[in-house]
């Protein structure tokens, strides 16, 4: 099987699982990711199907997403497999999926694992990522903001993450997306404390 009829029978896999999802991690975020993953892949001289179809998979065992985490990679490397991914690209995918959470702080090892967490953190900011922010706030009961209860608001979401990934992108391409999306974060939040009220 071809890289791109593997890539198509990943895509289906993951629209089955994420279509119907309403806290930002939807079919949509990781053809986003998946996008901008084979993207920076191919300017940074990567392997862009490993890169890709690490994207396409990489929330996959989410604990935020997942109640049995190990059971959903469990299904997806068997799923991998039984698609004509071979042994050593599922082992990569994984690999490349593994590390790319900003909560658990690590820096992947290999190049496509540091494309595909940029790509992730591309997609949490900028217009998408302050749309993805209220999406997951709403799921979680989050108040919008409070200055009282800022823990619980997805505007302080911005402070404790959001702001920091610029500043965290593993490669050159990433970067360059990351200034102009920061910008357009700083300036949303200058006209919605000005409306607000603080």
């Amino acid at each position: 099987m071809n890289n791109e009829n593997k890539l198509t029978a990943i895509r289906r896999y993951v629209f089955s699982i994420f279509n119907n999802d309403a806290t930002g991690h939807d079919f949509y975020h990781m053809k986003r990711v998946a996008d901008a993953a084979r993207t920076i892949a191919e300017a940074e001289n990567a392997n862009s199907f490993i890169c890709e179809a690490a994207a396409w998979i990489h929330d996959i065992g989410d604990g935020k997403l997942f109640a049995d985490q190990s059971e959903a990679i469990s299904d997806l490397r068997a799923f991998l497999l039984s698609n004509g991914v071979t042994e050593d690209e599922t082992r990569r995918i994984l690999q490349a999926a593994k590390d790319v959470s900003f909560r658990k702080g690590n820096i992947p090892e290999t190049l496509e694992g540091k494309i595909v967490q940029d790509a992730d953190r591309l997609d949490a900011i900028g217009a998408v990522g302050i749309a993805r922010t209220f999406a997951y706030g709403g799921s979680k009961g989050q108040l919008i903001w409070n200055s009282a209860e800022k823990d619980n608001s997805s505007i302080q979401h911005f402070y404790d993450k959001l702001l920091l990934l610029k500043g965290l992108m593993n490669t050159d391409s990433a970067i360059r997306i990351a200034e102009e999306r920061h910008r357009f974060m700083e300036m949303y939040l200058e006209q919605f404390f000005s409306e607000w009220g603080r």
